[in-house]
């Protein structure tokens, strides 16, 4: 990190006591470094979590996101009760920007706890749907979403996806595997695609069915980045904005023994996110946003033009 503000948000979320700061950052900055008492923590904290509180109440009126990326980020930090799991949404804005939208505590990624998140968003004035959502499709966001912004497409997360089916195979034809699944995701068109799609189905239905099951089930959802533009194509097809910005601090299994303040995790997520956010640049042909939000129809990536 390049900060401190960046790095207190950090050693929490890896399990780090409020105590415990002063020789952690003692031990990175040296003996001499001022401000780094538990006290003086402990106030940083409080201010940050003023910040998140005003942040999440924040007016969304007149606010458009043509894109988002959703997902479910679960850390080393113990939180009180259920709610075990911070559900982030990260929003691509009208002249392609990407920004924080939501941080919020969920119970297991439900949907429940999507509709939530996504009322909230709509109560604060966010009344034009999104075009499209990509995510993890083990999320109950996707049963949340239509009941809130039904007119939303939908798009599954290649990289999420690619891990779940390699599961089902032998560590030795992972390579393989993977290789036939970059032959449908890269692909130039989408019915050379949808080839691919047949094509791995053919191949590995008899043996592996679970596999084969495990990617059909959402074959459409995990195609239609195809009918936005091709510029876009790398920013549709993966949650990458939350996945790089959480990945050093994440952690599905392991917990630390003590329990997490619920609001100091949420503030600390949301810190760690504007720190990412400084770092995040504008989508690739940004300027056919416009066509997008318009309604004009791409086809394989490419602007259909009028007859």
């Amino acid at each position: 990190t390049k900060s401190i503000d960046d790095l207190i948000p950090w050693l929490y979320l890896k399990g780090v006591s409020t105590g415990g700061f002063s020789d952690a950052l003692e031990s990175i900055l040296g003996p001499d470094a001022p401000g780094l008492s538990a006290t003086s923590v402990v106030r940083l904290k409080q201010v940050w979590e003023k910040e998140f509180e005003e942040w999440s109440k924040r007016s969304l009126a007149n606010k458009r996101y043509v894109y988002l990326w959703v997902d479910g980020v679960h850390f080393n930090v113990r939180l009180e009760g259920e709610r075990a799991c911070i559900l982030v949404i990260i929003g691509a804005t009208e002249d392609g920007e990407k920004e924080l939208l939501a941080v919020h505590d969920g119970v297991r990624e439900s949907e429940q706890s999507w509709k939530e998140v996504l009322l909230d968003l709509k109560e604060r004035g966010l009344d034009v749907a999104p075009e499209a959502a990509v995510g993890d499709g083990a999320l109950g966001f996707w049963k949340a979403l239509p009941k809130v912004f039904p007119t939303a497409r939908t798009q599954r997360c290649w990289v999420h996806k690619m891990a779940n089916v390699l599961n089902h195979f032998p560590r030795r034809m992972q390579p393989e595997v993977k290789q036939r699944l970059h032959d449908i995701w890269m692909a130039k068109t989408k019915k050379q695609a949808e080839r691919a799609f047949d094509h791995f189905g053919n191949v590995y239905q008899a043996k592996y069915p679970k596999a084969v099951e495990s990617l059909t089930k959402d074959r459409d959802a995990l195609l239609c980045f195809y009918d936005f533009p091709a510029e876009h194509w790398q920013h549709l097809r993966t949650t990458n904005p939350i996945e790089s910005t959480f990945g050093t601090v994440r952690l599905r299994t392991k917990r630390t023994k003590g329990c997490g303040s619920r609001m100091a995790t949420l503030t600390m997520v949301f810190k760690l996110a504007h720190a990412a956010q400084r770092t995040w640049r504008k989508l690739n042909g940004h300027q056919l946003l416009a066509d997008v939000i318009q309604g004009v129809r791409f086809i394989d990536g490419t602007k259909e033009i009028a007859a």
